[in-house]
């Protein structure tokens, strides 16, 4: 049996420690574009702020492929796959055979159209190379403007800031992490970015980038022309699925899999950033692009490729983070778009440093953010993803000092 994995983060790493697990014997490939070893994706962010050095990010030793005898094809992406034939084409024309098929590509960091792209000190921020270039470019820089308002975008800035840059953020939409959060606490938070020196502008596209060589300035959608030294990108990212053959393998924004994270192609299965899958709270599909979920679904993959059947029960967005001041706590589907048919609740907010959502459909928890005393954090999550009835006032439940618990 020869298994091939495309991608070496931690879908792919965890799931060749699975087949290895349970097959000795059986030839494993993995496929990366990055040359770098196995690494923390999220780690990257504490590379740029100078709290962790950038040897620390090896999540694997050096002798990782080796030792569970992993034969590597690093430095090359995929292209295409030959579903007929069993093979993975790869950037350099070459093909790798297999029997069964792991896509774990990841996510690319989606795309700004702005002119002046090609100028240097504007960096993405996804991969270690990435990190490396920024803190390269630190020296001698003194204003940063960092696009988009998103965890990435957050981190980025937070990044900056700490290494003593004025940093300007410019979101899009009409507060930060609104993809995480509702209005109340996106204004909670970003009140406290400014309090900690962020400049936050709101409602702003950047049309190009200009400069002699290196960026020397944004030019905004407003017409407005803000000088830099360097601009991070941080706008999310994107499932990496242009070598998917979408005639033959269910594509929607990522590549589709069922429970066991087989593919709609026998013998492909996908996890990870690339995979869409039944999202607990939404009751759809979904791609959550979280590490702790690639790393499970990896795993999960892995065992079902090497021949024990396990299902995964499905994905679910959370993320837990400090905002500065602010620990903010956001679980499932917190900031539903269509709110019919959805039951909201809240209590505190700026006054009080404490705020708290519960999102509630047909009497079961499905979404939730809280502003500080995120203690009970974890309960939160068991309620939704055990999609345990509630048996209490919502109103109820909102209370500084509930216990959770009580529902379980």
């Amino acid at each position: 049996m020869k298994h091939v994995i495309i991608g070496n983060g931690i879908a792919g790493v965890s799931a060749a420690e699975a087949i290895r697990e349970l097959d000795a014997k059986a030839a494993i490939t993995m496929i990366g574009d990055e040359t770098f070893p196995p690494y923390s994706r999220p780690m990257i962010s504490s590379v740029l702020e100078g709290s962790q050095p950038h040897s620390k990010l090896p999540i694997r030793p050096k002798g990782f492929y080796n030792d569970l005898s992993i034969e590597p094809c690093l430095g090359q992406r995929a292209t295409a796959i030959d579903i007929l034939g069993h093979r993975v084409v790869l950037a350099d024309g070459s093909t790798v055979g297999y029997d069964r098929l792991l896509i774990a590509a990841g996510a690319d960091p989606r795309p700004v159209n702005a002119t002046g792209l090609e100028l240097q000190n504007i960096f993405y921020m996804r991969t270690e190379a990435h990190s490396a270039a920024q803190v390269a470019a630190l020296p001698g820089a003194t204003k940063a403007v960092v696009l988009g308002g998103g965890l990435v975008g957050f981190k980025a800035a937070y990044g900056l800031l700490r290494r003593g840059l004025q940093v300007t953020m410019l979101i899009t939409s009409g507060y930060p992490l609104s993809m995480q959060v509702d209005p109340v606490a996106g204004q909670m938070i970003m009140d406290e970015m400014s309090r900690y020196g962020l400049t936050v502008e709101v409602g702003v596209s950047v049309t190009g980038f200009t400069g002699s060589g290196k960026v020397a300035a944004v030019e905004t959608d407003d017409g407005r022309s803000l000088p830099c030294d360097l601009v991070i990108i941080g706008k999310g990212v994107l499932p990496c699925r242009d070598f998917i053959p979408r005639g033959q393998i269910a594509v929607d924004l990522g590549v589709v899999v069922n429970e066991f994270m087989q593919t709609s192609a026998a013998n492909i299965y996908a996890a990870g950033d690339v995979a869409e899958l039944i999202d607990l709270a939404r009751g759809r599909r979904w791609v959550n692009a979280l590490w702790p979920e690639a790393a499970s679904q990896g795993r999960v993959a892995g065992y079902n490729m090497a021949g024990r059947q396990v299902a995964y029960p499905g994905s679910l967005s959370r993320n837990v983070m400090r905002v500065f001041e602010l620990d903010v706590l956001t679980l499932g589907d917190a900031n539903p778009g269509d709110t019919s048919g959805y039951e909201i609740v809240q209590s505190g907010g700026p006054t009080s440093n404490i705020y708290r959502r519960l999102v509630i459909k047909e009497n079961r928890l499905i979404g939730a953010v809280f502003i500080n005393e995120i203690e009970q954090g974890g309960i939160l999550r068991a309620l939704i993803e055990n999609q345990v009835p509630l048996r209490l006032p919502a109103t109820k439940m909102v209370r500084r000092g509930f216990n959770f618990g009580q529902l379980v």
